[in-house]
């Protein structure tokens, strides 16, 4: 879907989101700690969010499709996968170009 390529490639760190969602929540907190301040992006919130949500889908993603991360314009996964990079110590390697100085 081209929402999603403009907007994974005109933004570093690109969460979709559903303002319902307790993991949405937990992996955007994760990243404003850790100095980013992605793009969130509540698909409940827009007229698309149901087109956004089933593009996602067909990206390889198996389950639900929120959280959605990208970084640099590539699709990292979800919650877990966000969880397993940042329990490894590859995550912050991986948004240092986005994070803000503070």
């Amino acid at each position: 879907m081209d929402k999603i390529q403009t907007l994974t490639s005109e933004n570093g760190v690109v969460i979709f989101s559903k303002s319902t969602c307790c993991l949405c929540y937990a992996v955007t907190i994760l990243f404003q700690e850790l100095g980013v301040e992605p793009l969130v992006h509540e698909m409940d919130h827009e007229p698309d969010g149901w087109e956004i949500e089933q593009a996602l889908l067909t990206q390889g993603r198996n389950s639900s499709p929120v959280p959605a991360v990208f970084v640099g314009g590539k699709l990292i996964g979800s919650t877990n996968e966000v969880m397993s990079l940042h329990l490894s110590g590859a995550l912050i390697p991986m948004l240092r170009p986005y994070q803000t100085l503070a």
